[in-house]
Parts: structure tokens; C-alpha cells; sequence
């Protein structure tokens, strides 16, 4: 089985700060890094270092060759890749503060140019049983999911970042949910703060998907069905926590494709963003498989 990433490839500003910049607000940063980014890509780094065999689809402009070559040195296939000369790429502005959090500014770029037609080119190369990942970076959202299911793909979804994209989707053709708690909270339109409580109406709404809900420091929540568990947290020093969901992602869907059970795969996932909030960046900060 393969991983086809259908994601978002973006270049990340980070600027180095102590606090978030406030309304009417002029703050000077400490430091400004470039970095490689985007959920879809950091995804597919993640997915890569795991070891899954993954092919990252998207588009970016001819400013973003760089990250081309990001994805090849962490074993991702890039030959769905377009480059287009009518858009830039996708950029991030993100503030990174003193504690460690950030807040994100998203431009979508080349990332929101991707026609139907190299949707249909793309996914004629992947079969049942195949994985279709997907964020909430790219358009045609809609029409990928519909044609990912046509073909029998397991189609996975991250939400992020939540809006109205989301809610208008098929979601009843998704097979997995991976998200975090505030995620639940808009696609549910529940208020609950307890986690477990999210977990039960996200399973209420869609009995016949997997859900994995991250809760932050409080760990991982699990349910399909009769089955529920719970994953802790690997504790470690919080330098930057722009990648750490993707890292999870990624290192969770490689385990399963690669044979382990749902509660090793979500362990394995929980080590793997612990190295990665340890360390500065997006997909520079992401683990390899021998790291953990």
C-alpha cells in the first residue's frame, strides 16, 4: 500500500519574538529563520522519515524549488508536484514566542491553484486500499475526497486549519479523523472542553470512522466503534510547537501501514512530536525513524 499526500507546500517565516504583536502594535523580532513548511509537506516529511512509501501531490511556484528538495532527502516521491509561473508558493507568517507557541498567518498561493484535471492525473496512479491524506491548505478538497473514494482509497483527514471548507465536505467518505481538540470542538459544534466527551459526540457523528483527538500536554484520545484508549504524552523541553501535529500524523499513518497496532502506532506517534517540539522549525525539527 502507498500514501499519497494531497497537501499544501509552503515557505515558513519564522520570526523570533516575546510576545504575539498586539493590534496598532510595532514589535521587533529577534530573529527571522526560512524554513520549508506547510501542513502537507511537514506531513509528508513526517510520513518519510517514518519510513511509509509516500508520494506528495501539490503546487508550488518557481520560488518554492527548494522544497522539492526537502521532500527527496526525507525519501518522499515529489513526481506529483506541479510548478506553476502564474503564482508564487504558499508562505507562512508565524510568530514564535518566548514559551514556545506560535500563531500562524497563511497565504495559499500556488497551494490553492490545483485544477481537477491534475487531480484526475494524479490519483489514476493509486488503487484500492491506497491512503489519501489530506489538510485544509489546497482546494478542490471536495472533489478529491469524492474521486479518492470512487477509487477505494482510505482517506484521511486533518482538519486544519477549520472553516467552512470543511463542514461543506462529504465527511461521511472519511475514514479517519485526526484532530485536536478545538478542531472537534467547530466540527461538532460542541463547546466541551473534555476530551473525552468530544470524542464521544465526533463518534456519535461518524460512527463508521477512526478518530484520533489530540488533546496537547493531556495526550491522545482513540475510538472506533466498541474501541476506545487513551495515549500520555512523552515529556520534554518546549522550544517550538509548529510541526509537532504533523509529526504525529505522519508517524502515526506510517505504523499502521507498516503493520502495528493502533495503540503502538499512537506510542510511536507521541515520541516522535516530542522530539519535534524540542527543536526549532517545521520540517527541519522532524524526526527520523532511528531517533526515536
Amino acid at each position: 500500500m502507498k500514501i499519497l499526500n494531497f497537501g499544501s507546500l509552503n515557505i515558513d517565516y519564522v520570526y523570533k519574538v516575546d510576545h504575539f504583536v498586539k493590534k496598532g502594535e510595532t514589535l521587533s523580532s529577534e530573529a527571522l529563520h526560512v524554513y520549508s513548511g506547510g501542513k502537507g509537506l511537514n506531513q509528508s516529511v513526517a510520513l518519510g522519515r517514518a519510513g511509509a512509501e509516500v508520494y506528495h501531490a501539490g503546487k508550488i511556484g518557481k520560488d518554492g524549488s527548494f522544497l522539492l528538495e526537502v521532500l527527496r532527502e526525507a525519501g518522499v516521491h515529489t513526481d506529483f508536484i506541479r510548478v506553476t509561473e502564474m503564482e508564487r508558493s504558499g508562505n507562512a507568517i508565524i510568530q514564535n514566542d518566548a514559551q514556545g507557541d506560535n500563531c500562524i498567518l497563511l497565504y495559499g498561493g500556488a497551494n490553492l491553484a490545483i485544477t481537477r484535471e491534475e487531480v484526475d492525473e494524479t490519483l489514476s496512479g493509486f488503487f484500492a486500499g491506497d491512503y489519501c491524506v489530506l489538510q485544509n491548505e489546497i482546494n478542490e478538497l471536495h472533489y478529491i475526497v469524492e474521486k479518492a473514494h470512487e477509487r477505494g482509497m482510505v482517506i484521511v483527514l486533518n482538519p486544519s486549519p477549520m472553516d467552512q471548507k470543511i463542514t461543506a465536505l462529504p465527511l461521511q467518505l472519511i475514514d479517519w479523523f485526526i484532530l485536536n481538540e478545538v478542531e472537534a470542538a467547530q466540527l461538532t459544534e460542541r463547546q466541551a472542553s473534555d476530551g473525552e466527551l468530544l470524542l464521544a459526540e465526533l463518534m456519535r457523528k461518524f460512527p463508521e470512522a477512526h478518530i484520533v483527538l489530540t488533546l496537547g500536554e493531556a495526550g491522545a484520545l482513540y475510538g472506533y466503534r466498541e474501541e476506545r484508549f487513551c495515549q500520555e504524552i512523552y515529556r520534554t523541553e518546549v522550544v517550538d510547537t509548529t510541526a509537532a501535529g504533523d509529526t504525529y500524523t505522519g508517524y502515526l499513518l506510517a505504523a499502521l501501514l507498516a503493520g502495528e497496532t493502533v495503540q503502538r502506532a499512537m506510542a510511536l506517534a507521541a515520541r516522535a512530536a516530542a522530539i519535534t517540539v524540542s527543536r526549532r522549525g517545521a520540517a527541519p525539527a522532524i524526526p527520523r525513524r532511528e531517533e526515536l
